[in-house]
């Protein structure tokens, strides 16, 4: 087994030993503390030019299958794993993980202390990591900078269309996973998935009956370009803002957004639905928030609170039918309790055309 290094820019090393590809990576060191899912996190494309830590000690014990992945490859930088199972077993597996990450040409690291690296992230914060297989800071150039513009890397290059008997729903591609695809299929919506940068004119193209703005990984203030085609369509269609989604139209109407400390990345996140004051666990990978007072309280509620530490987990516009969250509602992996997130969505769209007058609840 061939030793490796994880190296962070505070000045900490952490000892390993090589799994997957044998590169050299810097990218953005995060950690997830989800217990399962290990293949739907790995291709999520939010986690593109990062290097994620598992904090759960076990991973790849059912190997890797056909069925769980979020994209067509895994997005991000580099892994870093506490335990790496070498003999999976489940009916479904085809291949171990780290043979999965040398065929994606993905590195990582195995036996590491991946408890020490999450407090060395909590009390810094997010911040460059390298993979490497020397030791030495020298020889890593941390002038370079994070990888940037990742949306464009991750989102579709063509229009995609998925047929479906209802509802005919724009997904704008900033690097959706396939669950939400599914979860609108599974509503027997039409899908017409379009790149990130597709203007309001394209989209009212497609004769939309609503629009999806997916997830997708990076800085939302780096898409300043499309907030005035973002207002554009969302003010002319029901609309669903996920995560990214979630934040881009936040930014659209005058909102700010911030970084958070080392974010939130897991299934396990309370948030508190305001109308209600439910509690409901969901899933979450985001760096960014919206600033909750920068909110135009004229335009918009706010819809859901994390109860950990109070930041804006959703909006509501209060003329408009447009709804945000900035969790994870398909909960690929995760729980489901907010699944109904898209059945709102849908009763949106229908209600705007005249077809039902009734509301949805949980």
């Amino acid at each position: 087994m061939k030793k490796g290094y994880l190296l962070l820019e505070s000045g900490q090393v952490f000892p390993g030993i090589r799994v997957g590809d044998s590169s050299s990576v810097m990218g953005e060191i995060v950690f997830n503390t989800s217990m399962t899912g290990y293949q739907e996190i790995m291709t999520d494309p939010s986690y593109a030019g990062q290097i994620m830590t598992f904090c759960y000690p076990l991973i790849g014990n059912y190997g890797i299958n056909q069925q769980d992945n979020e994209n067509a490859k895994i997005q991000m930088q580099g892994v870093l794993f506490s335990n790496l199972c070498e003999l999976p077993s489940h009916y479904q597996s085809i291949k171990t993980v780290d043979q999965w990450l040398k065929q994606s040409g993905i590195p990582g690291l195995a036996n590491i202390d991946t408890r020490a690296v999450v407090k060395a992230v909590r009390l810094s914060g997010t911040m460059k990591a390298a993979i490497s297989d020397s030791p030495d800071f020298a020889q890593i150039d941390w002038n370079q900078p994070l990888p940037q513009d990742m949306v464009s890397q991750v989102s579709t290059d063509n229009i995609k269309v998925y047929e479906g008997s209802g509802p005919h729903v724009v997904l704008l591609d900033y690097g959706y996973k396939k669950s939400m695809l599914t979860a609108l299929l599974d509503e027997g919506c039409k899908v017409t998935v379009v790149p990130y940068n597709t203007n309001s004119a394209a989209v009212a193209a497609l004769h939309p009956d609503g629009v999806m703005l997916s997830n997708g990984p990076g800085d939302p203030a780096q898409l300043q370009d499309l907030f005035g085609e973002v207002k554009k369509i969302t003010s002319s269609y029901p609309t669903l803002g996920i995560c990214l989604g979630h934040q881009l139209i936040a930014l659209a109407y005058g909102a700010k957004t911030g970084k958070l400390l080392f974010g939130h990345r897991g299934a396990n996140h309370p948030v508190k639905e305001m109308v209600t004051g439910k509690v409901w666990m969901t899933s979450q990978n985001h760096s960014y928030v919206v600033a909750k007072d920068s909110v135009d309280s004229e335009r918009f509620s706010i819809s859901y609170l994390n109860v950990n530490d109070g930041s804006v987990e959703g909006l509501s516009h209060k003329k408009l039918p447009i709804e945000t969250v900035q969790f994870h509602p398909e909960a690929h992996p995760g729980p489901d309790d907010t699944h109904p997130v898209f059945q709102r969505f849908i009763h949106m769209i229908k209600q705007s055309k005249g077809e039902v007058t009734h509301a949805v609840t949980y």
